[in-house]
């Protein structure tokens, strides 16, 4: 169903408007950093007050898309500028809005303020784009956006080994992106037929005029790309790196929201393209995943790095997510679609944390670090929170997205949800031996004397936490939006494919209102 918004265009100001903020940040003077600072961090306040306006004024209990906007671009190709949001992108993009001007005005930055305040806002609309997009080209443009704003971040504000990181980064994403571009034109040109050519997501998800071995080619090159960007195992090497590298602020956006273009892209491309192919190729994605959680889990466990570890853990994660997405019951695809937030929440958090320890302590390395908790007692506590909702502890967000993912999946892919339970076990064996080895013990010199953090700290982990502790406590009001646009895509899916929902899948939708 389609709810055109009445008058002003919303969704288009909303990605605009960063941009126009990045230009306005162009002509300002570099020598006023406080300036481009003040500037940057308004615009990124102004644009999280119009997601939150979006989702205010979102009907809740719709499944299809909401405020749509389209224009014609490239009318011969069937290229327009359409922009929608649904229950599955809504909170995305809130997130998206939430995240930025904590960044922005969270970490220190060194350098050359003014491009890296421009490149940030950039980077906002890039983001904003790709999770409203409607459009096939549309939606490449903005994907491919991204890409150039958090390579310079990475390589002109990181550290000693950013050069090699941002340029591994780049290649490993284009090399992905170089396959969806192939596939993206194989399935507009060869879907075309009488019909004509369109970029148009909604209307190519309803063709479904292509063959079953070239949708599951296409799907291929579509997932490839979206499997570097989650990152999927074995083409998850550039994270570690990039996140080492990366300065807090590019490895909080990198983690909160970049990465979740890669999940977001398998469910709304993915199985809304492809529902066959999908359904065809969900063993192999589902052992992928499998093997990522597992694998990530265990490798972050023998992390020297506490940044590293953390980097090890989304790749743990983000298999829980794309394990939740090719199980194909409600409850799994909510899962994943909720636990995309919270590891933008929880994993955003802990970088910034770390980053506070790095600044202080100019190491971190674990061994180099013991006895926090009495120096810093407030960094203690908060990390404490944020670890055990990255761990999934009842209460805090990450326990209901984890919850939702097994319970669905355990109906449809038992065993690989078998296998991911222990990952989630793994989780709390390196976070909290992580944190035993960090916060706990006898600090010696120069871990006795760190200051705790200041009230600016504070006042920026806060909206963070009371997210992590509210979606813990209170997830209906966002499960209440997700779920129906969840339901439509599973409809979709069994309307175009030989799967359907096992009935006690179905009757579990109760479970998530």
């Amino acid at each position: 169903m389609h709810h055109e918004a009445a008058g002003f265009p919303l969704l288009t100001f909303l990605v605009l408007f960063p941009l126009g903020v990045a230009a306005v940040v162009g002509l300002l003077s570099r020598e006023r950093p406080e300036v481009i600072k003040l500037v940057g961090f308004l615009g990124a306040v102004g644009t999280g007050l119009l997601t939150v306006v979006l989702a205010v004024e979102f009907h809740a209990g719709e499944g299809g898309f909401q405020f749509v906007t389209q224009h014609w671009w490239i009318r011969d190709f069937g290229i327009s500028w359409k922009l929608g949001v649904d229950g599955i992108s809504l909170f995305l993009v809130l997130l998206t809005g939430v995240l930025f001007p904590i960044a922005l005005v969270g970490p220190k930055v060194k350098g050359n303020v003014k491009s890296y305040v421009a490149w940030m806002l950039v980077l906002e609309a890039g983001c904003l784009g790709s999770f409203l997009a409607l459009d096939l080209f549309l939606f490449f443009v903005f994907f491919e956006l991204t890409l150039v704003p958090m390579y310079f971040i990475i390589g002109g504000w990181g550290y000693e080994n950013r050069v090699y990181a941002s340029l591994k980064f780049f290649l490993y994403t284009l090399f992905g992106s170089a396959f969806m571009l192939v596939g993206m034109l194989a399935l507009v040109f060869l879907s075309a037929g009488d019909q004509g050519v369109t970029f148009d997501l909604v209307e190519l998800a309803g063709r479904q005029s292509l063959a079953a071995s070239t949708a599951r080619w296409i799907f291929l090159s579509f997932a490839i790309a979206f499997a570097v960007k989650v990152p999927l195992f074995p083409v998850h090497t550039w994270l570690p790196d990039a996140h080492t590298e990366a300065p807090t602020a590019g490895s909080v956006i990198l983690a909160g929201v970049l990465l979740k273009l890669g999940t977001y892209g398998l469910v709304r491309f993915g199985l809304y393209l492809f529902p066959q192919a999908s359904v065809d190729l969900a063993p192999l994605l589902l052992t992928l995943a499998v093997i990522g959680m597992i694998y990530g889990a265990l490798v972050a466990t023998v992390q020297k790095d506490l940044k590293r570890l953390v980097a090890y853990s989304s790749v743990a994660h983000l298999g829980f997510i794309v394990l939740g997405t090719f199980a194909f019951t409600t409850s799994s695809v909510t899962g994943s679609v909720l636990q995309m937030v919270n590891h933008g929440l929880s994993t955003g958090a802990l970088f910034l944390l770390v980053g506070m320890i790095y600044e202080r302590r100019h190491t971190r390395q674990i061994a180099e670090l013991r006895g926090l908790q009495k120096s810093m007692p407030m960094l203690a506590a908060v990390f404490t929170v944020v670890m055990l909702s990255s761990i999934g502890l009842p209460g805090l967000n990450g326990f209901v997205g984890e919850f939702l993912i097994l319970i669905g999946s355990f109906v449809t892919a038992r065993w690989w949800a078998v296998v991911g339970t222990v990952g989630v076990i793994l989780a709390a064996l390196y976070l909290l031996w992580a944190y035993q080895r960090v916060f706990h013990g006898t600090p010696d010199e120069a871990n006795s004397n760190l200051p705790d953090m200041t009230w600016g700290e504070r006042a920026i982990m806060l909206p963070l936490v009371a997210l992590i502790v509210f979606l813990g406590v209170y997830p209906r009001p966002v499960l209440d939006r997700i779920n129906p646009s969840v339901e439509r895509l599973i409809g979709h899916v069994e309307q175009h494919s030989d799967y359907r929902q096992p009935p006690v899948a179905a009757d579990n939708e109760g479970s998530t209102h």
